[in-house]
């Protein structure tokens, strides 16, 4: 009898502890900010995939080949990161691209020679600009540790595609965006679509538009200032 009341006191306690640890684990959840950045970078990372290989198969300039290559490489290794950091916070992320980002492919596939090089240049620089400053906005505003440890890898990487990129766009001949003061690349007269923010902003990578520098009057401050 005595040890059948052990048995209980024992289950009892072991109750009583998982009880917190559930409880730790339900206020753990992450912020909204956390949460759309996993989902954006995510998409982000699904377009460059797919314009990667376009790249690859339909570009005609070797640079734009070169460059598709290494995009796919990195956001492919990039979104291994995300989804992992995704799985263990329990955020759901989308299985394709964003609307406009699917848009900008469809213009891709539909493109060939030096007009899919210009296409696909323009539109990785307006994706890149917004990836950019996406990730600021997390580095500064995230909660999240993990997270946030993942849009500081992050930012490197996007930042080298988007040198990159310039220099591929001035030796083509076409418009880059305008840097801000503090040289972090910014769409000239445009908004930021911050995971979080405005939901009107179209995804990363999910215009076709790159405005030429000095093109917009009102400039945008890097996230990482707001």
């Amino acid at each position: 009898m005595l040890g059948i009341k052990r048995l209980g006191l024992l289950a009892a306690l072991v109750l009583v502890g998982v009880a917190p640890a559930a409880a730790a684990q339900a206020a753990a959840q992450p912020s909204t900010q956390d949460t759309q950045y996993l989902q954006a970078v995510h998409q982000v990372n699904l377009f460059e995939i797919t314009a990667g290989d376009l790249a690859q198969q339909k570009g005609q300039n070797q640079g734009v080949k070169d460059l598709g290559a290494m995009f796919k490489t990195d956001h492919t290794q990039l979104d291994q990161t995300v989804q992992q950091t995704a799985s263990q916070l329990n955020v759901e992320l989308p299985n394709e691209p964003s609307a406009d980002q699917q848009a900008v492919i469809d213009k891709l596939n539909n493109a060939s020679g030096a007009e899919f090089d210009r296409l696909w240049v323009t539109s990785e620089l307006a994706g890149h600009v917004q990836a950019i400053q996406a990730t600021q906005t997390e580095i500064s505003q995230g909660s999240e540790q993990s997270v946030v440890q993942l849009a500081q890898t992050a930012l490197p990487t996007l930042q080298a595609h988007y040198d990159e990129l310039v220099q591929l766009a001035n030796q083509l001949g076409i418009p880059v965006p305008q840097a801000s003061a503090s040289g972090t690349p910014s769409p000239g007269g445009t908004e930021s679509p911050a995971p979080g923010g405005s939901t009107e902003s179209p995804a990363p990578g999910g215009t076709t538009e790159s405005p030429a520098p000095g093109g917009g009057s009102t400039e945008v401050p890097a996230p990482s200032e707001s």
